[in-house]
């Protein structure tokens, strides 16, 4: 389709200008924000002239379209990871692909791009289900659909990724979370049947990047690798490539005297880091099991384990 090209070089090029958005200026963006619906879907009310311009799209072909014309794909290449990460950057409010994506997921209208959903490794893991938790957890960690896609395209393509996870990988457990601050209600899980775990999750106090004041991080970004290779150099220490790989710190590798400077270091960056107060976010869960009485048990044992609360009314 030949505007497909010319509307995903459009994409690209306002992801790399209007939608290359600070973390303080988002946060600025949504603390102004004042409409009833969520700030995910302004992003599709703000996109839609633009978008229906360049595809050619009339109101009318909009109207008639229905999930079932999209096909559904689970996204492997490189390329079709950066096609996928920039179409996050213009219809998902926070614009990342998140920390850890592990899988990918695309729906196409005739070859277009119309919705992505990302799952990865959960910031931290969870005892959910247990000590196995952290070999079936999955977090949903992004998802947007484009403007002109049908309204209920978000949640029936979320299932599809589901099951496509159960039928190809070890993982039963699904979390996601929805933000106040943007205006999330969740609306797409409770439609789903997810359980609900309350409004307890996640810091509810972040930091300003000390290393780049554009940037909003959590407590844990201080123990991180890479703020450790940071203060090394900040303390005039030569890093030694033994001392981390691409995953974690290793400590038994570090000399003594050194470690107690970078850990000493890294409680001073954070007690100075300028604070922001943020409320916490609603968590969610999905567990399905590869055949009913799999998804039975599995359920059974989730439910016993957790307190599930009743679906919020706002």
């Amino acid at each position: 389709m030949c505007y497909y090209k010319i509307f995903m070089d459009f994409l690209l090029s306002l992801c790399k200008l209007d939608y290359n958005m600070s973390d303080i200026s988002l946060l600025n963006k949504i603390q102004e924000y004042n409409e009833e619906h969520c700030y995910q879907y302004q992003k599709r009310l703000d996109t839609l002239e633009e978008d229906k311009k360049i595809l050619g799209f009339t109101d009318e072909d909009i109207e008639k379209l229905r999930v079932e014309d999209f096909e559904f794909k689970y996204i492997e290449t490189k390329e079709e990871k950066q096609e996928a990460t920039d179409f996050i950057k213009r219809y998902e409010w926070l614009g990342t692909v998140g920390s850890y994506p592990t899988h990918w997921f695309s729906m196409r209208y005739k070859g277009i791009l119309g919705g992505v959903i990302i799952m990865g490794m959960p910031n931290a893991f969870s005892t959910l289900l247990g000590e196995q938790t952290k070999e079936i957890e999955r977090l949903i960690a992004r998802g947007a659909s484009a403007s002109w896609t049908p309204k209920n395209l978000g949640s029936h393509f979320l299932m599809m990724c589901i099951k496509w996870m159960v039928e190809n990988t070890p993982y039963r457990l699904f979390t996601a979370y929805s933000d106040p601050t943007a205006k999330e209600r969740g609306k797409i899980y409770q439609g789903l049947n997810f359980y609900y775990l309350g409004q307890k999750s996640g810091t509810t106090t972040r930091c300003i990047n000390p290393y780049n004041k554009d940037k909003i991080v959590t407590d844990r970004a201080f123990r991180a690798r890479s703020f450790y290779k940071r203060y090394a150099k900040d303390l005039g220490i030569v890093w030694q490539k033994n001392w981390s790989d691409d995953q974690k710190m290793h400590w038994e590798n570090i000399p003594d005297d050194i470690e107690k400077q970078l850990r000493d270091y890294s409680k001073k960056m954070y007690n100075e880091a300028v604070k922001i107060d943020f409320p916490s976010k609603r968590k969610w869960a999905f567990v399905l099991g590869k055949d009913k009485r799999e998804t039975r048990q599995l359920r059974k044992d989730f439910e016993s384990r957790n307190k599930i609360y009743p679906y919020p009314n706002d």
